[in-house]
């Protein structure tokens, strides 16, 4: 079930009313039932991966929790099998074909005989989202931090809570499993603005997001016929593009969880104001950045390492990263170019502080600032290009040509021909539509600029109530207005 579909705006407030009416001890069986509904409506049958998942995991668990920590030789037998379980369903419907071809296509250059077959399988809604969630769940049990939990049912909603099921936040049994036991009456301010946090979240996919999506499809589905601005331009709407779909998507989920009395993490903390790499890192998809810190890269060592063993880490952790957004070696790239910024950016440090201490940069400090943010934004364009593009020879492509034609393309644009204007600058769209696109992302950057010091929500409820419900109103109203309604998935989805 889609968040930007009739059937949620059926679904939701059907949930919350008898969330609220029912009473307390029944409510997990409710949020259950409903987790399940909301994942069906995609495909039934692969609800029976949920199940085999949480019943694993559960099993392992509760084992492990049978013996004291001390006896590590007991209880890592069922870590391993909830791993490897967990791992072999994700290898098998998100990777299997994509390595089978990548060793076909080895033998093939070895003329070594392969046979191994390919399966089509379509790769089930969130797998790689319950699946983390679910690892990090029976690692915690196995190293003590949490007990396992006895109660399976709070467990299975545990694996499944529909707000979060399918794009994350992917959260930690630490936070969400004891949420899940308290008792959440209705509170008017806490409803009000988990309300309003939704709609912020379905303003940023309608009405920015969706409408990007038609002008970045129509160049990086056709890279070949562009070269130049156009490529430049779809890129960038690209990075605001995935920014306003998953940070949409998480909105909502954070927003209808906090409808119901659930706090779940933040996730997105304005990343392209970031000043560096490491800091975007610390500030787009929080929860998975963090998950991969606390259960790979600390685990291989971190940075208390020697340098190079550190870059290594470093590096690891970014390709595993690129491959758990995708089977495609565009996405490899991508996590590769990651990890490029962060080593490069610690072994040139000490020079460019030098550089920048001694161009007297740091006496203009708002000037460094722009400079900075600048350069952080672009380097990440960059690196979006190969998650955008369907294959790497479309990216090679766009990445060779962006900066060729330019002076033509500029021609174009200046001409009083309203054709070239569209074809070059609109991307195909109408002058009118890109125009609203462009002003709907100033709103939002704008938005995203008066948070630096507080929360927008904080801030507007201590506005007089006509401001606050001007400013409520207005969100709606663009939201009908200008919302993009064609059923699209959040990109997020196919991960």
């Amino acid at each position: 079930m889609l968040f930007n579909s009739f059937e949620f705006l059926v679904f939701f407030p059907t949930v919350v009313l008898l969330y609220f009416l029912l009473p307390y001890r029944f409510r997990w069986v409710l949020l259950l039932i409903a987790s399940y509904t909301f994942y069906m409506f995609w495909r039934v049958d692969y609800a029976v991966i949920l199940v085999i998942s949480t019943v694993i995991d559960y099993v392992c668990s509760r084992m492990m929790d049978k013996y004291p920590i001390e006896r590590s030789r007991k209880r890592k037998p069922w870590l391993w099998l909830s791993l490897l379980s967990n791992l072999g369903i994700l290898f098998t419907f998100k990777y299997y074909n994509f390595f089978n071809t990548a060793a076909r296509d080895l033998a093939q250059v070895l003329d070594v005989p392969y046979a191994a077959p390919a399966f089509e399988l379509l790769l089930p809604m969130g797998i790689s989202f319950y699946t983390f969630q679910t690892m990090s769940y029976t690692i915690d049990v196995y190293y003590g931090h949490i007990k396992a939990e006895k109660h399976f049912g709070i467990f299975a909603l545990f694996v499944t809570f529909f707000p979060q099921l399918v794009a994350g936040p992917i959260e930690r049994a630490g936070n969400l499993l004891d949420q899940l036991k308290q008792k959440h009456d209705f509170n008017y301010q806490r409803v009000t603005d988990g309300l309003k946090l939704m709609a912020w979240g379905l303003f940023k996919k309608v009405v920015i997001a969706d409408r990007l999506a038609v002008m970045v499809n129509q160049v990086y589905n056709n890279p070949t016929e562009y070269e130049g601005i156009p490529l430049i331009i779809a890129t960038v709407f690209f990075a605001f593009q995935i920014y306003c779909d998953f940070s949409g998507y998480s909105d909502i989920a954070i927003g209808s969880a906090q409808v119901m009395g659930f706090k779940l993490m933040e996730n997105f903390r304005r990343p392209y104001f970031s000043k560096s790499i490491r800091e975007f890192w610390g500030r787009w998809h929080i929860s998975l950045s963090t998950w991969f810190r606390d259960y790979l890269y600390i685990p291989l060592g971190g940075n208390r390492v020697v340098k190079w063993r550190w870059y290594y880490n470093l590096f690891i952790v970014f390709l595993v990263s690129g491959l758990w957004h995708g089977a495609n070696w565009t996405f490899i790239v991508w996590g590769a170019l990651h990890g490029f910024y962060q080593i490069f950016g610690s072994i040139t440090a000490d020079n460019r502080n030098a550089i920048i201490e001694n161009s007297g940069l740091t006496k203009y400090p708002a000037l460094y600032n722009v400079i900075q943010v600048g350069t952080t934004f672009a380097l990440v364009c960059f690196a979006w290009i190969f998650f955008r593009a369907n294959n790497i020879t479309d990216a090679w492509y766009i990445v060779t040509h962006m900066f060729t034609g330019l002076a033509e393309s500029a021609k174009a644009i200046v001409s009083n021909h309203d054709f070239a204007r569209e074809q070059f600058l609109y991307l195909g769209q109408a002058k009118e539509v890109f125009f609203f696109t462009v002003l709907f992302m100033l709103i939002l950057l704008t938005a995203e600029l008066a948070k630096r010091k507080q929360s927008l929500r904080i801030a507007l409820s201590a506005s007089p109530f006509y401001i606050r419900w001007a400013l409520t109103y207005a969100l709606l109203l663009t939201i009908l207005l200008f919302g993009f309604y064609q059923r699209n998935e959040f990109i997020y989805f196919q991960f």
